[in-house]
């Protein structure tokens, strides 16, 4: 999970760096989750794609109770 709600800024810099864990995450077999996406950020998401993406979560709390182990 990653709480974005300290974020006052997002520009490709940031999406590049985004989109990287994603990779990251996914080559490990894992997810990655946004939390609490300040609404400017959330706009800016959703105009290149990225809610298409990323699952959100309105606040990091209700990030981490969604999480589900992994099952083998």
């Amino acid at each position: 999970m990653i709480d974005l709600s300290g974020i006052t800024v997002c520009d490709s810099s940031g999406i590049t760096v985004l989109i990287a864990a994603r990779n990251q995450a996914l080559r490990a077999r894992a997810d990655i989750v946004l939390a609490a996406v300040p609404e400017r950020i959330d706009r800016i998401f959703r105009i290149v794609g990225l809610h298409q993406v990323f699952p959100t979560h309105p606040t990091a709390r209700s990030a981490t109770d969604a999480w589900k182990a992994p099952t083998s």
